[in-house]
């Protein structure tokens, strides 16, 4: 009798166990991390490069009506700008909207070479003139990103003022160099078009390469002509988000 009760006993845990199903282990699977967003929300940076090349217009000949002609050659020399951005990226999805404001200081040489032909075809050599020309310029800058993980192409737009200043000119003669003192300043409306990318480090931190196509308009505020400069500048920086 003690025999059956024992292997009746037995016999009832063995169908508890099977019918509770396998073991589960004890320790619990931790959930995945959510995965990192990189480049959203507020930021500021920094960035500088160089104004390779400003588009004066090609050579042209100036004449007195008397057969004395005057050949004019702007000339085109490397520049620095620098400046600071904010904006912010909005969404973290693949395509972003971005809005800026782009602070910069941008300087470069200006003047022109020339050469006068009398009209009996008598050639004399001209002189060269050099203004160091300094500005500043604040635009506004509605762009598109790209995140692609780490590294995020951008394009954009941007329009707004900006403020030259002439320094002294430097005519350089045939009887020697003549510096004339002061000159001129003007303020006027910019736009540019922008392109670069973005490799942030971490999902706050990145360094960005920068092109843009900036012009500098002259709509007679207080000039008598019309006339654009347009600039190419590359540059590069870091940016940082909050």
């Amino acid at each position: 009798m003690k025999k059956y009760l024992l292997t009746s006993f037995a016999f009832t845990c063995l169908a508890g166990t099977l019918h509770a199903g396998p073991m589960e282990d004890s320790k619990a699977v931790a959930p995945a991390p959510p995965p990192e967003v990189f480049g959203t929300g507020l930021y500021l940076a920094i960035d500088m490069g160089a104004n390779l090349h400003q588009d004066r217009g090609g050579n042209f000949t100036l004449t007195d009506g008397s057969g004395n002609f005057l050949d004019v050659s702007p000339k085109d020399d490397v520049g620095f700008f620098g400046g600071i951005k904010a904006g912010w990226v909005f969404g973290t999805g693949v395509v972003r909207p971005v809005l800026e404001g782009d602070l910069f200081y941008n300087g470069f040489r200006g003047g022109a070479d020339t050469r006068l032909t009398l009209a009996d075809g008598t050639v004399i050599r001209g002189s060269s003139a050099t203004s160091y020309i300094n500005t500043g310029a604040f635009m506004f800058n509605p762009m598109l990103k790209f995140a692609f993980g780490r590294f995020q192409p951008y394009v954009g737009a941007g329009v707004g003022l900006y403020y030259a200043e002439s320094a002294d000119i430097e005519v350089n003669t045939p009887n020697g160099i003549i510096s004339t003192g002061g000159g001129e300043s003007h303020t006027d409306f910019a736009w540019q078009v922008v392109a670069g990318a973005d490799y942030y480090f971490t999902p706050k931190f990145a360094t960005f390469l920068e092109y843009r196509y900036l012009d500098y308009t002259s709509s007679q505020f207080d000039t008598r002509e019309d006339r654009d400069l347009g600039q190419h500048l590359l540059g590069a920086g870091i940016r940082f988000h909050f």
